[in-house]
């Protein structure tokens, strides 16, 4: 496919190698707003933002993704082998699945699972484990423990399914200490597989799926600073 895509009306050079890539298009621009210097915006398509600009001197590109694993595989296919991406940091929100995980904690996703058919397109002769880079993960953690910032470690679940008619759906999970469940990691995880290229998901926990709590829609936008503190320190 040649660029400017479909979905992204970048031209080549205008991306960065690091792209930080939350779901919500809003939310990436907040980031650039807040704490990239000189950001230009590349992308405009479908209103799915798309910045790039430098942080404390390094070349950062920052854009939304969407939500659900057919648009981060979208957006985060076309970054790796169309616009020469080499790592892909999801910054997203997650429902927590743990007791001893509450709302504002922050998890680092060190593997992904999933419910859904999306390896199927890799005509695998087996059950692939979607799983962070270790290099960024490890970065994360030594840039967490820096800024004096708390972070959880471990599986997370990728749903293709909000809302679910199996109300019991997420208990399975929780026996088998997934920490959280979200939307994209998996995908993303297999695309930088596919393409020999780094990905990692941080997430901050907006709500519990075992307590009433969770915070706003304009919270999840613009709170999420510990999250995007660490996404850029890597």
């Amino acid at each position: 496919m040649s660029i400017p895509t479909p979905h992204n009306n970048a031209k080549k050079g205008d991306i960065a190698k690091k792209v930080l890539l939350p779901g919500d298009p809003l939310r990436a621009k907040y980031i650039a707003e807040t704490y990239l210097e000189n950001p230009v915006c590349f992308n405009t398509v479908r209103n799915m933002f798309g910045y790039t600009g430098t942080y404390k001197g390094q070349e950062v590109s920052v854009m939304g993704s969407g939500m659900g694993m057919p648009s981060m595989g979208i957006y985060s296919y076309e970054l790796f082998n169309f616009y020469d991406v080499d790592k892909i940091i999801r910054i997203g929100s997650a429902g927590a699945l743990q007791d001893d995980i509450n709302v504002m904690d922050i998890v680092i996703a060190m593997g992904a699972c999933t419910d859904s058919n999306y390896a199927s397109n890799y005509c695998l002769p087996g059950t692939f484990a979607p799983t962070a880079n270790y290099e960024l993960l490890a970065r994360a953690v030594e840039v967490a423990k820096e800024q004096g910032t708390p972070v959880h470690v471990g599986n997370v679940v990728s749903s293709d399914v909000f809302y679910s008619d199996d109300p019991t759906k997420q208990d399975a999970w929780r026996k088998m200490g997934v920490l959280c469940a979200e939307m994209e990691c998996a995908a993303l995880y297999m695309n930088a597989a596919r393409a020999g290229k780094q990905a990692l998901g941080i997430l901050t926990i907006s709500d519990h799926m075992y307590r009433e709590e969770a915070i706003s829609a304009e919270a999840r936008q613009t709170s999420f600073n510990k999250m995007m503190e660490i996404a850029l320190g890597i």
